[in-house]
């Protein structure tokens, strides 16, 4: 079994780009299975979140909390430069109400979930990027109603309910957070021999963690086959009017790549949190405001399609950017041999 997990973690590009592809043959194939490979999203998606946190030692987090510098820049390149760009970018479709809504909408939340899985793939600090989901989630939630009223107008605001939000944030944040929480707690009484509760629940507890690392990379495939196949469909049948979102969602990702780059190194990250930081910059929380999408009014039901057209361009962008974001944010090389006498080689 080792051995097999390790080819997969080995081609895991090329496996996610199959998975892709395999999830949209069947969503546009067999279009009637869209509503059950919808309403499998959040379970997929929070499990593989779970294996995600599950990963990350918790007890580590509370440190990174404490790397301003770091919580800094991801707050600033988030909320302060990523508006701008998706501003700008959003002109291109203001006169379409329903897709400057989807675009916005997409463009202006940062990713608080898979974004750690792609980080951790191309060696950045996972941890640090969980220390900040909090806050990431808190201030969108504040500050997009503020954003949209400014660049969409006071009567777009209305028309977003916040309750679909919340309840994307407890599903896939709160329960796979805690619940992954919960086992490494036993995990570590068990290996320190202090387990409380009994042998036995230590002893599950390290058997899950074994397990759900080993099965990160299909949970992966899953869940990009189960989106992609869930919507593929319903946005083929709209291409032409969601041909003009496409560039903005090429486009954004670039831009904010370049942008997270400079801000790492103006902040001089390390390497790990300079590759954290570009990918929350460059990665949107598309699947947790499609919620937020489906409930506005049928009048926009082009929003949810936008939304989830950003998702499809952005899951091929991520697989591209585990192999270019650690070109472009190297380690640190070591430093030169400099010579302490004269007869030092």
């Amino acid at each position: 079994m080792t051995g097999f997990v390790r080819w997969m973690e080995r081609r895991q590009v090329v496996l996610y780009l199959a998975a892709i592809a395999l999830g949209a043959l069947v969503g546009w194939l067999a279009v009637p299975v869209a509503p059950a490979l919808a309403g499998a999203i959040t379970p997929v998606l929070g499990l593989l979140l779970f294996a995600t946190f599950l990963g990350v030692p918790l007890v580590d987090v509370g440190r990174s909390f404490r790397d301003l510098r770091f919580l800094g820049a991801v707050l600033a390149v988030n909320f302060l430069v990523a508006p701008v760009v998706a501003f700008g970018l959003s002109r291109f479709v203001a006169g379409d109400r329903a897709l400057l809504l989807g675009v916005l909408l997409v463009l202006l939340t940062p990713c608080v979930d898979y974004v750690i899985v792609f980080t951790g793939l191309a060696g950045g600090a996972r941890d640090k990027l969980l220390a900040a989901t909090p806050l990431l989630m808190l201030l969108q939630i504040v500050l997009l109603p503020l954003y949209l009223l400014l660049f969409a107008g006071s009567d777009t605001t209305g028309l977003i309910e916040v309750t679909p939000f919340l309840e994307a944030f407890l599903l896939l944040i709160v329960l796979p957070l805690a619940a992954a929480g919960l086992v490494q707690g036993l995990a570590r009484r068990a290996s320190g021999g202090r387990n409380t509760r009994g042998p036995r629940s230590g002893r599950v507890a390290v058997a899950i963690t074994a397990a759900m690392q080993a099965l990160m990379v299909p949970l992966m495939m899953v869940t990009l086959a189960v989106v992609v196949g869930s919507q593929i469909a319903a946005v083929g049948a709209r291409a032409a009017a969601l041909l003009a979102v496409l560039p903005i969602y090429v486009v954004f990702p670039v831009v904010m790549v370049g942008l997270g780059v400079l801000a790492a190194r103006l902040t001089r990250q390390e390497a790990p949190a300079g590759r954290a930081l570009v990918f929350s910059g460059a990665t949107r929380n598309s699947l947790v405001v499609l919620p937020l999408a489906l409930a506005l009014p049928p009048a926009l039901a082009l929003a949810p399609l936008a939304v989830v057209t950003q998702t499809l361009v952005e899951l091929i962008g991520m697989v591209i950017l585990v192999r270019l974001v650690p070109r472009l944010v190297p380690h640190a090389a070591p430093a030169a041999h400099v010579a302490l006498c004269d007869g030092d080689p």
